[in-house]
């Protein structure tokens, strides 16, 4: 009897053991596979991480469709449309040339409506040919100053948040910078209570010059008041005097210049024409010139900005916007 109790007890022992074995066993491949999961998961919360490291947006200057739209192929009212339909970009920077009118309510309302149905912004006009903010005399920069009165208030009317303007004026560097800061001050000014910037792209002659338009902006002292750094653009003299056109004969560092002005952008133009085999921009090393704009702390939008010739318009931007995309990490 007290053999068979024995025998009992130890029988039980042995499958209570037994059982506490077989659920430890359980538990190390219940852990195991919860760390598996984990380990498995890691890529994927890297790869969200990494393309929230994102640091700038992505526009597309409208200029870099001229041809097509001085060829009548495409209109200003589609602009907004053909940026999202072909390249799917939701940011926009006009050209005044383009526009039927600044002052016409109707034709801006339509433009709205066109950007507000393919959910595009616009950011900003380029303003050309509306005289020169630097002109040292007074009363033709005055003119030009009022001259660019409407396309303030045509931005406002669109949502967009500057005007880019030029600080030409014909004459010695220290007396052009002198006139710039006087026009920008005045229109920067009337600007304000819109909520418009304006801002100055290195865009020929003295403003290609990045310690000389750095001044001028620094001098303005406005907080509405700032730049556009253009990757190109940074020929201050041409043969002839030539504003336009002519080969360059003395052109400015555009490391040195884009670095000098970054201080005030409230935007960046990624200025391209031609591409290598690798699909890098010949003439700017976009890393370096990434790099400078990352340094500045710049978060905005980067504007596309094609001006090549061997490539159709719809090839260069892409290019362009795939190598922006490879340094946006």
């Amino acid at each position: 009897m007290i053999k068979h109790i024995t025998t009992n007890t130890r029988f039980s022992e042995i499958k209570l053991a037994l059982g506490l074995y077989l659920t430890l066993i359980l538990l190390c491949a219940c852990g195991a596979n919860k760390s598996e999961k984990k380990t498995n998961n890691k890529p994927a919360m890297q790869e969200t991480v990494d393309a929230s490291n994102s640091w700038f947006k992505i526009s597309l200057a409208q200029w870099s469709l001229h041809r097509m739209i001085e060829a009548g192929k495409l209109d200003n009212l589609d602009f907004a449309a053909y940026a999202k339909e072909e390249f799917e970009i939701e940011a926009i920077e006009y050209v005044s040339s383009f526009f039927e009118s600044a002052t016409d309510k109707s034709y801006l309302s339509k433009l709205n409506e066109q950007a507000d149905m393919h959910h595009v912004k616009q950011l900003l006009i380029m303003v050309d040919g509306e005289g020169d903010l630097g002109n040292p005399n007074d009363i033709e920069r005055k003119k030009a100053v009022i001259n660019h009165y409407k396309w303030v208030e045509a931005a406002k009317i669109l949502g967009c948040h500057s005007i880019r303007v030029n600080a030409f004026g014909e004459g010695m560097p220290d007396e052009v910078k002198r006139a710039a800061i006087a026009g920008l001050g005045a229109l920067s000014q009337y600007a304000q209570p819109f909520g418009i910037n304006i801002i100055v792209e290195n865009h020929g002659s003295y403003s290609s010059d990045g310690k000389w338009l750095s001044d001028v902006i620094r001098k303005v002292g406005m907080p509405n008041c700032g730049t556009l750094p253009d990757f190109g653009n940074f020929c201050i003299a041409r043969e002839g005097g030539e504003r336009w056109g002519a080969p360059c004969i003395d052109e400015y560092d555009r490391y040195q210049g884009v670095e000098e002005l970054m201080p005030f952008a409230k935007g960046v133009s990624a200025k391209s024409h031609d591409f290598d085999e690798r699909g890098d921009e010949i003439n700017t090393n976009y890393r370096k010139m990434l790099g400078i704009v990352h340094k500045a702390g710049y978060q905005g939008y980067i504007g596309i900005e094609y001006e090549g010739e061997y490539l159709d318009e719809v090839s260069g931007i892409k290019k362009t916007m795939a190598l922006l995309q490879r340094y946006n990490q």
